[in-house]
């Protein structure tokens, strides 16, 4: 599933060419993904501007004239095209990557005509995503954002809130920090990454980091870890498989510096350690991580 850098240049490449243009025609091409559209839901949008594109957590979130949010997740496979005529771009492409959106595409179920002629479609082979249409007065009760924690990229991530949040818990680490409840947005891929910056086991238990006394040197480490390993993803255009071109013509490999994802029975990327990474499973899903160095 694409995790919070990928969604974040899915939203920047997005924002381009959809705010201030207005929504000349919206076609879809079946009745739902993964869960029904809204009643209306092509109709209430055709006419309506946008005028703002952004990010909660893994959401897309488009603000329209009218009063609406127009709320879009990719769910596990879901791709945009941007075709503006002279070309197709994808805004984002990811390190676990489908064919979605090339050729005479059989899944492209939603079609967005702009005003502007430019025309964005969304591709998704298995429909897990997600799009909703409801009042901006809605947002911070609906029901897939009202239980979101706190944005990592924001002010209020820091040692303190980790040493708040965690003390107590008796989940691994890294199960803690998939937790959305606590901060939204942080994947498998950047949990692995941001638990090897900060030297930490995916394998203790969260509260064995906290202390009564207020927020502690690993709590500390963590939250500038996690926000360090985003925002260079973020300034990397996110993880792909291979190269790609954004809709501003830069690069998405932040795949090429993982020190420990996908990584397994490779040298640790420490010079000073003599460590192998391993991969083991945790809740189902790989969790990548240097035993020597990761305590």
């Amino acid at each position: 599933m694409p995790e919070l850098p990928e969604v974040e240049t899915v939203a920047r490449g997005l924002a381009r060419v959809m705010e201030g243009a207005r929504f000349a025609r919206v076609r879809l091409n079946r009745a739902d993904l993964r869960f029904p559209f809204p009643t209306g839901f092509a109709d209430r949008l055709t006419g309506q501007r946008i005028d703002a594109v952004g990010r909660r957590a893994k959401y897309i979130l488009a603000h329209l004239s009218g009063g609406d949010v127009l709320l879009m997740h990719l769910g596990m496979s879901g791709r945009f095209i941007i075709d503006d005529a002279s070309e197709a771009v994808r805004p984002g492409r990811f390190y676990h990557d489908t064919l979605a959106g090339t050729g005479d595409d059989p899944h492209a179920h939603v079609e967005f005509d702009l005003e502007t002629g430019t025309r964005i479609i969304y591709s998704d082979p298995r429909r897990f995503g997600i799009m909703d249409l409801f009042a901006r007065s809605q947002l911070t009760e609906h029901k897939l954002l009202k239980q979101l924690g706190i944005e990592p990229l924001g002010n209020e991530l820091s040692g303190a809130f980790l040493n708040h949040v965690l003390r107590g818990r008796q989940t691994p680490l890294k199960a803690a920090l998939l937790d959305q409840r606590i901060v939204a947005g942080i994947g498998n891929i950047y949990a692995c990454e941001a638990l090897y910056r900060a030297r930490l086991s995916p394998r203790r238990l969260a509260r064995t980091i906290t202390s009564a006394a207020g927020a502690t040197a690993r709590t500390v480490l963590l939250a500038q870890t996690i926000r360090d390993v985003l925002t260079d993803a973020v300034a990397a255009g996110g993880s792909s498989l291979r190269d790609y071109v954004q809709t501003d013509g830069e690069l998405g490999y932040f795949q090429h510096t993982f020190q420990v994802y996908d990584r397994e029975d490779e040298p640790c990327a420490r010079p000073e350690c003599a460590g192998t990474v391993r991969r083991i499973v945790q809740s189902g899903r790989s969790t990548f991580f240097c035993p020597r160095c990761q305590r």
